[in-house]
């Protein structure tokens, strides 16, 4: 893989883990919004968010000489991987004996963990409604969730990347492994997908 220019890669190679603790401070309120968007809805209120991150970060310091000797992607893409690697364990440990205590499905089947479609369709409701509108945003989110499940597991990777997540197109190209134009293609593609099922919506509750 095509080693990045990236000056936080240089500082942690001349500082390690003293750099390293600097770049998670820094990145700590994105890693945080990733942790939260992407715990699993059983585990509220028997995992912190605080220890997900804790635990990230000693996984960090154990990869970093492993990520030094070959860093193909940013600093941050790198620490997000840790972050979702650690969700990932934390998931499998935790719901080990509460496989069928929920009907809320995974948007995701690659070992990436997931945003349910219950969840992220109510969210993007939210988001492109008004308050107000609650009737709408039910119904949106309905059909939200049919898109959703009809999508591109990339195309969904990608707009959950860029609308929840906030990444830019480069770090979404990066955490996804594909090129910038074809993250900005996908990423398109999907919001136009959603224009199309808010327009449907919005003609069905006219605004007074």
């Amino acid at each position: 893989m095509t080693l990045v220019e990236d000056s936080g890669i240089s500082r942690l190679q001349d500082r390690g883990d003293e750099e390293l603790a600097i770049a998670f401070e820094l990145a700590q309120p994105r890693l945080t919004r990733i942790v939260n968007l992407r715990l699993d809805s059983r585990l509220l209120g028997r995992v912190d968010t605080g220890d997900v991150l804790q635990d990230a970060f000693i996984e960090a310091k154990r990869r970093l000489p492993r990520y030094l000797q070959n860093p193909s992607v940013p600093v941050f893409i790198w620490l997000r991987g840790v972050v979702m690697d650690t969700l990932l364990w934390t998931h499998r440990r935790h719901l080990a004996k509460m496989r069928d205590a929920t009907r809320e499905v995974s948007l995701f089947k690659r070992g990436i963990p997931g945003v349910s479609s219950v969840s992220i369709a109510s969210l993007l409701a939210a988001d492109l409604t008004s308050p107000s509108g609650s009737a709408m945003q039910d119904e949106l989110a309905e059909k939200v969730q049919e898109v959703l499940m009809a999508m591109d597991p990339i195309d969904r990777e990608v707009l959950i990347l860029r609308h929840f997540e906030e990444l830019s197109n480069d770090e979404v190209a990066s955490a996804v492994g594909v090129k910038k134009s074809a993250a900005s293609r996908r990423y398109v593609r999907a919001l136009q997908r959603f224009c199309k099922v808010l327009a449907s919506v919005t003609s069905d509750h006219p605004q007074d």
